[in-house]
Formats: structure tokens, C-alpha cells, sequence
């Protein structure tokens, strides 16, 4: 894994963001923070609680606007978008797992993953049959029939990628993906994300407190107070 956030290579970035800045209330979350996101590669952001990193991850998917600054993507602001076509990006080119999953309790896990393709207009017969080909590359199989409350933890998690990435996007952002699960479950989740977005081309935005799951990235960078800081390389 690499440090900092500079760009060796002469393509741009897929992602970038400039000058970052958000408050919750009176809360100062982000401050000028500006990060690039690379076609193809994992990139990590630490931080200590509270330093904006899920907040930052919220601005480059498109879910909340930034006070000021921009996130550019495919050449268009984030910013800029009515949320329309924001909703839109989030079921075709973005993918967003969360700490828990957020699988739809209701709903077995095949039909969890099949759902954002039949809401891209995918009919349900091919839906499902693509789900469970994602499902089987995550290591679920025999579980499609399961809801997410009698799945484990990691099984669930690891359904909850595979409905990140079962409509091909070009970024998944995780939030703390692996901030429930015990050490052998967090180890399955990163191995099969981590294989599975370099195998298919996928950026990933992992935020995370862990330096084990950093280390799954080919590059890190740290928020501090709401801004990017300078990783301290050691020989």
C-alpha cells in the first residue's frame, strides 16, 4: 500500500474532490478536505472518530451536498445535479455498503441483490439469476433463500456487497464495512471485496478506523479535523 494522494498516472482521477466543507449543525465535519479516487483502485481513509470521514464518503457518493467545494465525477459536479440523476448515479455507477449492510430485513438475500437491477429495469427472472452468480463469487451460496436475520453477520455483509456490485459500477464506497463482524468474518469480507473489485475494475473508497482492513488498499490517506493529513512515512 501506498501513501498520500498524489497521482502518478496520467489519466485523471474517476473521483475528485476540491476544498471539501460540511457542518452538521454546529459541528464542523469537513474543512477544505480534497481527495482523488482512481479508476481501479482501493483507496482507504483513517481517521480518528469523528474526523469526517463518513461524511466524506457521503459527499464523493452523492448522498448529502457539500457547503462548498465540488466532487467531480466523469466530468460533472455532484454538486450541480438534481437529485434525480444523483438517485440514478447511486443504482448504475456508484455502489454504497454500510456498517450493517442495510439489506431490507423483508426480503431473502437473493432478492436483496437482485433489487437494484430490477429497479434499473432488469426483469426479475434475469435479476435473480445475476444476483445469485454475485452471491456465489461472495461466498453465499446455498444462503439465497435466507433472510438477513438468519444469515451471520459476515454472510450478511458479504450480501450487502454483492448489491454493490451486482449492476457493475465504476466506485463502491464503503462505510466501515467491516466494523461488526469479528476478525475472521472482517478478514472473509475484505479478501472477497478486494478481489472482486480488482478482478472487475471497481474503484473502492473504504473508510475505516482498522489498519488490518486499511491494508487491503493500495493507498491510504487520513482526516484529521475534517481535512486531509499528511500520512507519516517510516523506512
Amino acid at each position: 500500500m501506498t501513501n498520500g494522494d498524489t497521482n502518478g498516472t496520467t489519466a485523471g482521477p474517476l473521483l475528485a474532490a476540491r476544498g471539501l466543507v460540511k457542518s452538521h449543525g454546529r459541528t464542523d465535519a469537513l474543512r477544505g478536505a480534497s481527495v482523488d479516487l482512481r479508476a481501479g483502485e482501493i483507496l482507504a481513509v483513517t481517521g480518528a472518530s469523528g474526523s469526517g470521514k463518513s461524511t466524506l464518503l457521503h459527499c464523493l457518493a452523492g448522498i448529502v451536498r457539500p457547503d462548498a467545494g465540488s466532487v467531480t465525477y466523469a466530468g460533472r459536479r455532484l454538486e450541480e445535479l438534481p437529485e434525480k440523476r444523483l438517485s440514478e448515479l447511486r443504482r448504475t455507477d456508484f455502489g454504497v455498503v454500510f456498517q450493517f449492510g442495510q439489506l431490507i430485513p423483508e426480503l431473502t438475500a437473493l432478492d436483496n441483490v437482485a433489487l437494484p437491477l430490477m429497479l434499473a429495469g432488469t426483469g426479475r427472472t434475469e435479476a435473480r439469476a445475476r444476483a445469485g452468480q454475485w452471491l456465489e463469487r461472495f461466498g453465499v451460496r446455498g444462503q439465497e433463500e435466507l433472510r438477513p436475520g438468519e444469515m451471520s453477520g459476515g454472510q450478511a455483509q458479504r450480501a450487502a456487497l454483492a448489491r454493490a456490485l451486482v449492476t457493475g459500477p465504476k466506485a463502491v464506497f464503503a462505510d466501515e464495512p467491516t466494523g461488526a463482524l469479528d476478525s475472521l468474518a472482517s478478514e472473509q469480507v475484505m479478501t472477497a471485496l478486494a478481489h472482486t473489485a480488482r478482478e472487475s475494475g471497481t474503484a473502492v473508497l473504504l473508510v475505516t478506523h482498522d489498519a488490518q482492513v486499511a491494508a487491503y488498499a493500495d493507498r491510504e490517506v487520513r482526516l484529521r479535523d475534517g481535512a486531509v493529513a499528511p500520512l507519516e512515512v517510516t523506512a
